[in-house]
């Protein structure tokens, strides 16, 4: 088996605007669309971000430990626009700190069971060859 995509739930209510954020401020492209879903690929990338619509009223209380996560020079400055972004188009949004390295933004009405991180690119300099 091989790696191909990972998947995410997102309140249909604010799915559209979601979608239009990977798309539109994060250069995503849509390859693919359901009823209950959209399959996206950020250039350069070579795993897909699948949303799922989710008519849960439950939302995830921990779901800062599941996240869609990003290589940024700028994290805390990145999530702050996105966090902006969506405010502007009525959706409460708040930027929170794993470290002073790691940061992720949350969208709680929309984001059902993740968060977008971003994170200084030295974290990912791992000590093992692939």
């Amino acid at each position: 088996m091989r790696f191909n995509h990972v998947a995410n739930r997102v309140n249909p209510g604010h799915f559209e605007t979601v979608v239009d954020m990977f798309v539109g401020q994060l250069g995503f492209v849509e390859l693919r669309r359901t009823e209950r879903a959209v399959w996206l690929r950020q250039p350069g990338a070579n795993v897909d971000l699948q949303l799922s619509r989710s008519d849960t009223g439950h939302r995830d209380h921990d779901r800062e430990r599941s996240q869609i996560s990003f290589l940024s020079d700028t994290p805390k400055a990145d999530l702050d626009r996105l966090a902006s972004w969506f405010v502007i188009r009525g959706l409460p949004a708040h930027v929170g700190t794993y470290s002073d390295r790691e940061f992720y933004l949350d969208v709680p009405a929309a984001f059902v069971d993740f968060v977008v991180e971003a994170m200084l690119p030295e974290l990912t300099a791992y000590d093992v060859v692939v």
